[in-house]
């Protein structure tokens, strides 16, 4: 596996000449490419089309998917993920939320805790995320991923109550970033957490909610983080997917 890891888009090599039958065959191969491309292309046209519909409805989610996006990137780096893999990561945590473009407004901007009833709608969500993503075949693993996103280690999550190893590696990741996020944001009913308190929950949970593994490589690699004035690999993800009044 490839062990250099970034948020780039990985790129179609280009194809040599050639001649006779192998020129016919490498030619239908580069055209399989430049369709492959131009596919991929489309599909990235109608995922920013998704997320401006999420963020017309729901600002919050909006930001919060970014918010998720550098946090599993942060840990995808720490765990020197590959290229592909990384950019499999990004898919998923950028569209983990997207099934709660179905989730009433009502329930999505309550300015105080849900409900039991409330609360059961909203964990459909992560379903209908791997609905509408399994639609696009670029999407195919993310759409898997965001299914899995509130699955915890002790096997009382959900949709499926997966349990440890059985659930996706990345969907163990997203679940970190996702949580630390609601702790250290700000809501109507309370105050976010400051990342040092945050961090101390993450370990006090590990091994009942959270892959206790995957929570020392993101509290290291957000300690790194903490140091830096820029997070330079994050700003070209963010100008591509964020609206500028937003960023």
């Amino acid at each position: 596996m490839d062990k250099k890891s970034s948020a780039k888009i990985i790129k179609f090599p280009e194809k040599k000449k050639s001649s006779g039958t192998e020129a016919s065959v490498v030619n239908m191969a580069h055209r399989i490419d430049q369709l492959k491309t131009e596919k991929h292309l489309i599909c990235e046209m109608a995922a920013r089309t998704i997320l401006q519909a999420l963020d017309a409805k729901d600002n919050y989610t909006f930001k919060h998917s970014m918010r998720v996006c550098y946090f599993s990137m942060v840990m995808g780096r720490e765990l020197k993920l590959s290229d592909r893999a990384m950019y499999d990561l990004q898919l998923a945590a950028l569209f983990h939320d997207i099934g709660k473009i179905g989730t009433p407004d009502a329930i999505l901007n309550k300015p105080a805790r849900l409900n039991e009833e409330e609360f059961k709608i909203m964990k459909n969500h992560p379903q209908k995320s791997y609905e509408i993503l399994s639609g696009f075949e670029v999407f195919q693993k993310a759409a898997l991923y965001a299914k899995h996103h509130h699955e915890r280690y002790d096997g009382r999550g959900y949709p499926d109550r997966l349990k440890g190893s059985k659930i996706p590696l990345f969907s163990r990741i997203l679940l970190i970033a996702d949580t630390f996020d609601a702790m250290t944001s700000t809501r109507a009913y309370r105050k976010g957490l400051p990342y040092s308190v945050a961090f101390r929950e993450l370990i006090e949970l590990s091994g009942s909610q959270f892959d206790p593994g995957l929570v020392k490589h993101f509290i290291k690699g957000m300690r790194k983080e903490e140091s830096k004035k820029e997070k330079e690999f994050f700003v070209p993800l963010m100008n591509r997917y964020f609206d500028k009044k937003a960023a």
